[in-house]
Formats: structure tokens, C-alpha cells, sequence
């Protein structure tokens, strides 16, 4: 085997294409925009390059086929805040060999141990957990824009090399027809109605404004988590700005309290089922079959977060902001599916959210650790 730096446009083109030889043969894959890869490891549209690095490798067998990927990252504003400096790695694909999938995993460790790192986390993303994060080992189905998908023997991969699970990532759906319970449904307009509440869906030609009190919410509810980082100001612009090719400003909800940010839900139309038959290129063809298929309309909706102020997260802030959705959606006749994804399984707050609604369990994605001398 030959293992080769992705630093040539030919490295960048062979990195993209391991994922689709792997893949080649199953239907539930979607693959991934090659721009939206290309993207995290570009410093221009990544502003994780400004307070960390990464480096990416692919292997070929002695045929000079291609037969697996890695990249691994310093993020320097998390390396430091646990018991050894962690790096990280992720955009791992691999044939069914394990001598393969290890060589790549001791490439990207010796590579963060050259640069002071004690461990690495793992396959997580080059920038925030919203995209490209967690193994995923239960519900191998199709998957949302964004959401990383797998093969079921890449868990051994994981495991044998010495990989320990961190904490789980539950993915959860939602029939959206199915109505609320009358408890819910009674608490939520309840809470509608109470003065000094306001709820509004986001506005693209506000965005500087929803995306100031994104933050001021988010910084503020997530704060007690272990090992939270705030999320900074051209991070939440980057994210939105992003989105705008596939949003729906009516489903992305804020509410305030006397005019204070309390809460928000940001959710977006599936784009995977806008991206799926485009095999990862948005050429021409492809950016018209995009709009195509994004005026035809999607069924499915993805919650890629929510969040609450600590001193709101008991008011029922939630439970009106899904009322309100509700309202939006069901007259549309359009969507049938809302994909809550993912929720931490140190979350309690949130599993409680997800049982509350009605939501029954769809996946399941790992965040895993190696702790490169274990006995230390």
C-alpha cells in the first residue's frame, strides 16, 4: 500500500473520488457536494483555519487503485481543554481491510503526535458537529444533508484499534401528521399566549440580526456542557449564509421574552434528496437538476439545532416553537418527515423534547476517542 499527502489538484480530485468507489454499490449513500468537502479544507471558507490545522491523506493498493482516505486536525481552541491535548480525524472511508484502515489511523496518529497531541477524537468534522460527525452503527437508512454515513464494518475499524466511545448521538423522526398530545398541545398555547412573548421565523435580509441572537442564545444555553467552546459571530454567518441555497425561512423559529433572544430551532428542507441523483458534482447539469428538483419540493426536514437560555429552559419555550412549525407545515402538504438530529445522550433535556413530540428513534452515530498511551 501507498499512502500519499493530499497536496495536488490530481490528490484533491482522488481524495473525493475513495468515497464514491467505496459507496458505488449502495443505494442508501448520498454522496456529499465535492464543494462541501473541498470546503473544510479550504481556508478561505473555513474560518477553523485560523486557530488550527489539517492535513488529509489517501492510500492506494500495490495496483495503484484507491482504496481509503483520512484526514486529522488540530482544533486549537478545543485541543487543550481535556485531560490530553486532543486532535481529531474524520472524512475516514476505507475498503474491508484492516491493514488499510490502520495504516490510515497511524497516519493521522503520528501525525497529531508530532504536533503535540496525546489522543485523537474521532471521525468528527474540521469546523462545528452539525455536519460530517460521529460513526454512525444503527440505522444504516438514508441519510440528511450533512449527516455522516457508513458501512457497518467500519465500527470494528474503530473498536479494535482502540477507539472508546465518548458519548452517543441519537437521531430521532418525526411523523409530522401525527398530532401533538392534548398535554402538549394545551402547555404550548399557553405559553403562546403569555405577554411579553413574541415568536418569529428568520428573515434572510435580517440575517446579521438572527444571527447576533443565535449567538447570544446559544453561547448562553450551552454554556454547562463539559468542554463547551462558544461558537464566535463569522462561524454562525458562514453557517447561514450557506444555508440560504436550500432554506426555508419559515422553518427556522426564534422566540424572545420581553423582547430578549430566549430560544431558537433551526431546520432546513432535506437537500439530500434534492443532492442524491447529482453523484457529488454541481455542474451545470447538476445545479439545474438542484433547482429542479428544489421547485419540485423535498418530504423530508432536518433539525440541525436547538437552543434555549439557561434561565428560559423551563418555560415551555420549545413546545410553542413546534406549535408554530406545525402551523407553517401541515397546510404546505409537502413535508411528512422531521429528522431531529442529533441529540447528544448526555442531553436529557433534549431526549425528554424528542419523547415529548412523539419521536421514535432513527440512527445512531458514536463519537469515539484513542488515548495514543493509554496507561499514562
Amino acid at each position: 500500500m501507498k499512502i500519499t499527502e493530499v497536496k495536488s489538484k490530481a490528490d484533491k480530485k482522488a481524495f473525493l473520488e475513495v468515497a464514491r468507489i467505496i459507496y458505488k454499490n449502495d443505494d442508501n449513500w448520498v454522496c456529499p457536494l465535492d464543494n462541501d468537502i473541498e470546503a473544510v479544507f479550504d481556508p478561505v471558507r473555513n474560518n477553523f483555519h485560523t486557530h488550527g490545522k489539517v492535513i488529509r491523506w489517501i492510500v492506494a493498493d500495490y495496483n495503484g487503485r484507491l482504496i481509503g482516505r483520512v484526514a486529522a486536525f488540530i482544533n486549537e481552541n478545543k485541543a487543550y481543554h481535556y485531560e490530553q491535548p486532543t486532535g481529531g480525524m474524520g472524512f475516514f472511508e476505507c475498503i474491508d481491510s484492516q491493514e488499510a484502515a490502520f495504516l490510515l489511523f497511524d497516519t493521522a496518529k503520528t501525525w497529531l503526535q508530532a504536533n503535540g497531541m496525546q489522543a485523537m477524537d474521532g471521525p468528527i468534522n474540521f469546523g462545528e458537529n452539525d455536519n460530517f460527525w460521529g460513526l454512525l452503527v444503527e440505522g444504516f437508512t438514508p441519510p440528511s444533508y450533512g449527516m455522516n454515513y457508513h458501512l457497518p464494518y467500519y465500527q470494528g475499524f474503530f473498536e479494535d484499534y482502540g477507539f472508546k466511545t465518548q458519548y452517543e448521538q441519537i437521531t430521532n423522526h418525526l411523523d409530522v401528521h401525527k398530532p401533538f398530545s392534548e398535554r402538549f398541545t394545551k402547555i404550548a398555547n399557553w405559553v403562546i399566549k403569555k405577554p411579553g412573548y413574541s415568536f418569529e421565523h428568520f428573515k434572510a435580509k435580517e440575517i446579521e440580526k438572527y444571527a447576533a441572537d443565535f449567538l447570544d442564545i446559544y453561547n448562553d444555553g450551552w454554556q454547562d456542557f463539559e468542554n463547551f467552546v462558544p461558537i464566535n459571530h463569522t462561524t454562525i454567518l458562514e453557517s447561514f449564509e450557506k444555508m440560504k441555497a436550500i432554506m426555508d425561512e419559515r422553518l427556522i423559529w426564534f422566540a424572545y421574552i420581553n423582547n430578549e433572544p430566549a430560544s431558537f430551532i433551526v431546520i432546513l428542507p432535506d437537500a439530500n434528496q434534492l443532492i442524491k441523483p447529482l453523484n457529488g458534482k454541481l455542474n451545470l447539469i447538476g445545479k439545474l437538476m438542484f433547482v429542479y428538483r428544489r421547485w419540485k419540493g423535498v418530504s423530508r426536514m432536518r433539525a440541525i439545532v436547538m437552543g434555549t437560555k439557561q434561565k428560559f429552559q423551563h418555560h415551555g419555550l420549545e413546545s410553542a416553537i413546534f406549535i408554530k412549525l406545525k402551523e407553517y407545515v401541515l397546510p404546505l402538504k409537502q413535508y411528512d418527515e422531521l429528522e431531529l438530529s442529533w441529540v447528544g445522550d448526555f442531553n436529557e433535556k433534549m431526549i425528554a423534547m424528542h419523547a415529548a413530540v412523539g419521536a421514535t428513534f432513527g440512527k445512531r452515530h458514536l463519537t469515539m476517542r484513542c488515548i495514543f498511551e493509554p496507561g499514562k
